[in-house]
């Protein structure tokens, strides 16, 4: 896409800034759509927008060679994708509730998987000069696919809500210490695992002076670690439950940071990233457990979780930058292990909220 519009590296950053900015308007304003119109309606919607939103991207760079077209396009795919996301685990978390065990770390697993089979098609349609306009056409229908086929499976959630009674929900979710607690347990997690995703390659490549390749492969070892953590750990967490997984989560993500960042062993920096990517992987979905533990205040719970979540992957990249350009890129990343114990504070507040007496009732009249 560089290539395609001629841009310089700041250019492309604030392209991807008008993906970040779509992404925290929507996610923002989420709550209140799952309420209005249910979390199924909202999926549907909002994942046609960011696949009609991703073909269009493809076509302004190739076709049309207009930044500002293209970056009005990311701002709209941002604004899918974020509300989707949101969408996703409220109904994840009416699925947990009816099967009645925990399988939203397995769900995120499969966003994991998403994460690495669109890279490797990216890498593909790289290697035989796929024109992005293609390339990008054929992801927003397979994406539009997915979603509008899966939908039709999916069940009541409970999250619809009329009059107004969402935007209460909504204003009482930011007056609840507990949803505001839990809000910055994921920030503190969520630029732990953001950090790893911008910035361990180069921290590989010049902290421990190897290759661009080894950089790659250690990325590779978090992702592949995150990735399995969400498939395999639901025994854990049914054994140890959701709190204790929390902190157990938070010590590992720490070991492995401090281990990563202070280490001068390469070998040693490969285990360090195996139990940074442990680390990170369950503490998001538990938190979104958590948040959507009643059903009739889950949107809006979910949607101000997922908001302050947000501020790592909004502010978390630039700041360690500017923090790297002053005291060096590892000493930089050791500053991160600080949210990570405010996380782990914070994790009684994942134990759960005390039910609404309506929330029973307004579950059976959804299923």
């Amino acid at each position: 896409m560089r290539d395609a519009l001629d841009l310089d590296h700041g250019s492309v950053g604030l392209l991807l800034l008008c993906l970040s900015a779509g992404s925290f308007l929507s996610v923002s304003l989420s709550g209140q759509l799952v309420s209005r119109l249910g979390a199924i309606t909202v999926m549907r919607l909002c994942a046609a927008l960011a696949a009609g939103s991703i073909i269009l991207v493809g076509f302004s760079a190739v076709f049309v060679h207009e930044p500002w077209l293209t970056g009005v396009f990311l701002f709209t795919q941002g604004l899918g994708v974020a509300s989707w996301n949101v969408a996703s685990n409220v109904q994840g978390a009416a699925l947990e509730r009816s099967l009645g065990r925990t399988i939203m770390p397995l769900l995120h697993g499969f966003f994991s998987f998403g994460t690495v089979i669109g890279a490797g098609i990216g890498a593909g349609a790289a290697a035989i000069n796929l024109s992005l306009a293609a390339h990008y056409g054929v992801m927003g229908l397979l994406v539009a696919g997915c979603v509008l086929g899966g939908a039709r499976y999916f069940g009541e959630d409970g999250s619809r809500r009329t009059g107004s009674g969402s935007d209460k929900s909504l204003s009482r979710a930011w007056r609840e210490s507990r949803t505001i607690f839990l809000g910055i347990l994921v920030l503190g997690m969520a630029l732990a695992e953001g950090a790893a995703a911008d910035w361990v390659a180069l921290a590989l490549a010049d902290g421990y002076e190897t290759s661009e390749a080894t950089g790659a492969l250690g990325y590779a070892v978090f992702v592949s670690a995150m990735t399995a953590m969400r498939m395999l750990g639901g025994e854990l967490i049914f054994r140890l439950g959701r709190v204790t997984m929390i902190r157990v989560s938070a010590l590992t993500a720490l070991a492995g940071l401090l281990i990563f960042t202070l280490g001068q062993s390469l070998p040693l920096a490969f285990i360090a990233l195996a139990l940074w990517g442990a680390g990170v992987a369950l503490t998001f979905p538990l938190t979104m457990s958590a948040a959507s533990d009643d059903p009739l205040h889950a949107a809006a719970r979910v949607s101000v979780v997922s908001t302050i979540g947000y501020g790592a992957f909004l502010g978390g990249p630039p700041l360690l930058g500017l923090l790297a350009n002053q005291i060096g890129l590892l000493p930089a990343l050791s500053s991160i292990s600080l949210l990570i114990v405010l996380a782990l504070i914070l994790s009684s507040n994942a134990a759960g909220y005390p039910r609404d007496p309506d929330a029973a009732d307004h579950e059976s009249i959804g299923k």
